[in-house]
C-alpha cells in the first residue's frame, strides 16, 4: 500500500487537491501495481512563512512573490 505525502504551500483549492491525487493514484495504480483503493495520500498546507529554498525564506523570495500572490487570492 503506498503511502504518499504531499506538502505544498496553503491555498491550492480542493478541485486541484483532487485533481492532484487522482493522477498520482493513477500512475502508482500503473507503476507500482497498486489498487486504487490502496493508494493513500495526505496533504500537508505549509505557509511560505515556513519553507525557504535555497537559505531564503518563500514569502520574502522575489522569485516566488507572483505564485505566493497567486495562492493568497485563493
Amino acid at each position: 500500500m503506498p503511502n504518499i505525502t504531499v506538502e505544498l504551500l496553503a491555498g491550492r483549492s480542493v478541485e486541484q487537491r483532487r485533481a492532484f491525487a487522482r493522477a498520482v493514484t493513477d500512475h502508482a495504480v500503473e507503476i507500482l501495481g497498486a489498487r486504487p483503493q490502496d493508494v493513500r495520500m495526505v496533504f500537508n498546507e505549509i505557509t511560505p512563512d515556513i519553507v525557504a529554498n535555497g537559505g531564503v525564506l518563500a514569502s520574502e523570495d522575489p522569485s516566488r512573490a507572483a505564485v505566493v500572490a497567486a495562492l493568497d487570492k485563493s
